[in-house]
């Protein structure tokens, strides 16, 4: 084995104890969630702009969708981070995901 491979597996294997310690670090958080189950209207988001949807309860996580304003979802379950926003796991139609609680007001009278 050559350097440049020496440094190319030293790389991998530091990007994969990275990963795996990221997993970690947001499995206790998901478990210290609380339930919903309610139905909640995308709020204080800018008419021009929408509210991002992440794979994992972080700002820094992956994008996977987006709501536009007032947009209806369905709150399955919400986490207290200290010192920060709360973060709830919401689902419309075919996207699932993460979104920081201050952008959500519950609705308390809705029709299906």
């Amino acid at each position: 084995m050559n350097k440049s491979q020496e440094k190319v597996l030293v790389a991998a294997l530091c990007g994969l104890v990275v990963t795996a310690a990221a997993g970690f670090a947001v499995q206790p958080a998901m478990a210290a969630g609380y339930q919903v189950d309610q139905l909640a209207r995308v709020s204080n988001v800018a008419q021009w702009d929408q509210l991002n949807v992440r794979k994992w309860p972080a700002s820094y996580s992956q994008k996977i969708g987006a709501f536009q304003p007032d947009t209806p979802v369905w709150v399955e379950r919400c986490i207290a981070v200290p010192k920060s926003a709360d973060w709830c796991l919401v689902e419309r139609q075919n996207t699932r995901g993460w979104v920081n609680s201050r952008f959500l007001t519950p609705m308390e009278d809705w029709d299906i």
